[in-house]
Parts: C-alpha cells; structure tokens; sequence
C-alpha cells in the first residue's frame, strides 16, 4: 500500500496494475507474505468515505476511488493530471461547502489568497498551472512549517504567517501528458485522473 501511494500516482491503470502484480510476484518469490490479490480499496478504503466521494462527484470507479485514497492517505499535496476536468470538478464539490478558494498562478492576488486561506484554514484549488511551478509556492509544497509564540507559522514570499492545520491545497493541471522536473515531482503527490 505504501508503495502504490508513494510511487503509482502518476500512472495509467494497466502500469499500475503490472507493477503491483511484479511486486506480487517479488514477494512470492521472496517469501514474503502478501495477499492473493492487492485492492487499495480493501486495505485502506472506507466504505462510508468512499460513497461520499462518489456523492460529490467522484466517479465510481476503482481507478478514480484508488486515486482519491491516495490522495487523502499521501503527505504531500496532491497534483492531479486532469485533462478531462473530472478530479478539479469533484474537488470542487468536495469542499464547496468549507469555502474553498479558486486560483490560478495568473491571478494578480493569488499570493494574498492564499496568505487568507492558509491563515484561517480554508481549502485552495490552483487550477491549470503549467509544467513549472511559482517559487512563492515552494514553503507550502514542502510544508516548512514552524512554530513561534505558541503557534504554527509559515513563510510564504515576503510574509510569515500563522499556519491553520485545517487548511489543505490541491493543485490541477489540464495538460494530457505534461512532463515534470523531479525537482516538482518529489514536492507533490502525482495523481492522474
């Protein structure tokens, strides 16, 4: 399971599915006990959670259940390849209701957007970013969080802000097939919708 959110984010459903069954294979052949079969969904999904996904839009199937586990379940903040628009728009449903907030890096106030939502603990979805990503956005990528005065703080550009632990970020992208430096790719937990 740790291997499958670290590592198959960002690839097709057959790739993933012929790496999991060379890692079956591996383990056989090892000794090492592993089930006969491998399903995210019964080792770390929730039922419940997993009908409210698909109640706010996420479509039902293992393919996209498997990509939202692993993005409740990664560390890093999630960037999704979503050229068809299915993971922004369940996004988008998911936290309506905890007044998420919509960027995009070509937004003249993103910086202060996201100063805002990080402070109070609002969810952000940047949307359509490129192959490269704002040097602003590095703190938060790699979660540098710090304490001071009691409190949990960040540096974003300029600014040291108070850190809310609610808040959480979600990065889409509309490329089909965009090619990330590794330098992007270890800040962020791939997801291909």
């Amino acid at each position: 399971s740790s291997g499958y959110i670290a590592y198959m984010g960002a690839f097709t459903l057959k790739y993933r599915a012929d790496a999991v069954e060379s890692w079956r294979a591996m383990c056989l052949e090892k000794n090492i006990p592993s089930s006969e079969k491998f399903s995210l969904v019964k080792i770390l999904g929730e039922p419940v959670q997993i009908r409210e996904w698909t109640l706010q839009g996420l479509p039902n199937d293992s393919f996209s259940i498997d990509n939202a586990i692993v993005q409740s379940k990664a560390r890093r903040w999630p960037l999704l390849i979503d050229p068809q628009g299915q993971g922004n728009k369940w996004i988008r449903k998911m936290e309506g209701d905890n007044k998420l907030n919509i960027i995009k890096l070509t937004d003249s106030d993103f910086v202060r957007t996201l100063e805002n939502s990080i402070t109070n603990g609002f969810p952000v979805l940047l949307e359509n970013v490129a192959e490269e990503l704002d040097p602003t956005l590095e703190p938060l990528l790699l979660k540098s969080i710090f304490k001071s005065g009691g409190s949990e703080k960040i540096r974003l550009g300029d600014n040291t802000i108070d850190y809310n632990m609610r808040f959480r970020f979600y990065i889409t992208t509309n490329l089909r097939n965009p090619h990330y430096l590794p330098e992007v790719c270890v800040k962020v937990t791939l997801l291909n919708f």
